[in-house]
């Protein structure tokens, strides 16, 4: 079939960050491109119910957080019947503003919108359900699977989005709880149970693991976790929940294995996101999911079918938006045959958490295994004056370094201000630089990046031969 003879050159499943970007690519390189999603809000998921809502939410949760440490104000506690959209005040002013932008962009690239449901008849064909219930077929030369994920609930978690909820209903809640049961260890887990906490929220965070963000440093961890018992937080580690249930009357009850009960008002399972494939019926363009219930893909982001791509969430880790966005470009690049560069696996993490925490590269651990001995420098935000002024005392910065401590594998923070103070070690890291860059610039006074000179000389000092 030639080219004219498709209704679309490109058609992206998804909204977005993935999606976004994928179809703006195709469409700058001139293709005929449309995007379909199936909710009535454009940007997906991570728009209209995680990653933005989620910071607004935070946004305020740090000011009542920081009024509190103000002397004149120890007692300050917001009202018991805190209605939930006053804590979310600036949200639909900016979904509405991110939504605009992004349709005027759509609409000057000439990326056709479609409002439906997307399903494969084959790997070249795709039938639209549109809301109305009609249906059409379209012919497409290339996909590109950007359908996102959502989360993953437990058959033991009976989740009503009343008295429990899972990360995309959290927010929906009336009113503020005055107690908050959080399963899980992981971002989403770690974000939402800190946030809430810094409300007032009495919040007990249970998981099987023995630390939460796992796949971080324990230095990293155990301030996260000093910070969240510091606010009036409870962490509950390897810990097994075997029943979780609504009394019927004003309370969640969730029952370990090792006969611990814990009761609160309203609780939140946070147990991972799954591909949000259902309906697309991947098997009649000959596609399967992994043993992880993910799309695989090659490093081209090509799936094992030839003019199928995926990226985002679909595919899995990192699930990052940062991340998702240049997947997605990268997809449309490769779908047509557009010169790109290696995709850096140099890609920053970003934990918005109360304390935020931050990585690129390698963490200590890893870099151990990998390289054997490793020097390493760390700098507490207590020692620049940025962090007292303040009051950011419990954050850190670690830098990696190999065993000459000259190459830098990783740099972690953990702190208020660390998803912004990351990046200067990723450039540093991007441009091959060794960890005297950090002694020999001069950084603003005050300033969280004052912490690299503190950190890399403690590097220097370990040197052989010093």
């Amino acid at each position: 079939m030639s080219s004219e003879q498709f209704n679309y050159d490109v058609l992206v499943i998804g909204s977005g960050p993935a999606g976004q970007k994928s179809a703006i690519q195709a469409a700058k390189a001139g293709q005929r491109v449309a995007i379909i999603e199936r909710d009535s809000l454009f940007g997906g998921a991570c728009v209209h119910r995680g990653t933005i809502p989620s910071k607004t939410l935070r946004e305020n949760a740090l000011r009542v957080k920081h009024m509190r440490q103000n002397a004149a104000l120890a007692d300050f506690e917001l009202g018991e019947d805190t209605e939930m959209h006053t804590l979310i005040n600036r949200l639909d002013e900016v979904l509405k503003s991110h939504d605009d932008y992004m349709r005027k962009q759509m609409d000057r690239n000439d990326v056709e919108r479609i409002h439906g449901r997307a399903s494969f008849v084959d790997n070249h064909t795709i039938k639209i359900t549109k809301v109305s219930g009609d249906t059409a077929d379209v012919s497409v030369k290339t996909v590109i699977i950007a359908a996102g994920s959502y989360p993953r609930n437990p058959d033991n978690i009976p989740i009503d989005h009343e008295h429990l909820f899972d990360s995309d209903s959290i927010l929906s809640m009336l009113y503020l709880p005055s107690s908050l049961t959080v399963l899980g260890g992981g971002v989403i887990a770690s974000e939402y149970a800190s946030i809430f906490q810094a409300l007032g929220v009495k919040v007990t965070m249970i998981d099987r693991y023995p630390t939460p963000l796992g796949f971080l440093d324990s230095d990293m961890t155990d301030t996260f976790v000093h910070a969240f018992e510091n606010m009036g937080g409870t962490w509950m580690g390897s810990q097994n929940v075997e029943k979780v249930y609504w009394d019927g009357i004003s309370d969640v009850v969730t029952e370990c294995a090792d006969g611990t009960v814990v009761r609160s008002q309203k609780l939140l399972c946070a147990a991972g996101r799954l591909a949000n494939v259902d309906g697309l019926q991947l098997e009649n363009a000959g596609l399967s999911l992994n043993e992880r219930g993910l799309i695989s893909v090659d490093e081209n982001l090509c799936t094992d079918v030839a003019n199928i791509y995926a990226a985002g969430d679909v595919i899995g880790p990192p699930s990052l938006a940062s991340a998702s966005m240049e997947q997605g470009r990268r997809a449309a690049c490769n779908a047509l045959g557009i010169e790109i560069g290696t995709m850096s696996q140099l890609i920053p993490a970003g934990i918005y958490s109360i304390p935020e925490l931050s990585s690129v590269g390698l963490t200590e651990k890893q870099a151990r295994e990998q390289y054997g001995n490793v020097l390493v420098g760390t700098a507490q935000f207590a020692e620049v004056a940025r962090g007292q002024i303040s009051g950011n005392t419990e954050g850190l910065l670690k830098i990696v370094a190999d065993a000459e401590g000259k190459k830098i594998l990783g740099v972690m923070l953990v702190g208020e201000g660390s998803t912004e103070v990351v990046h200067i070690g990723h450039m540093a890291m991007l441009s091959n630089a060794d960890v005297d860059i950090f002694v020999e610039s001069t950084f603003n006074f005050p300033t969280l990046a004052e912490a690299y000179r503190i950190a890399g000389l403690e590097i220097l000092a370990q040197r052989p031969g010093k």
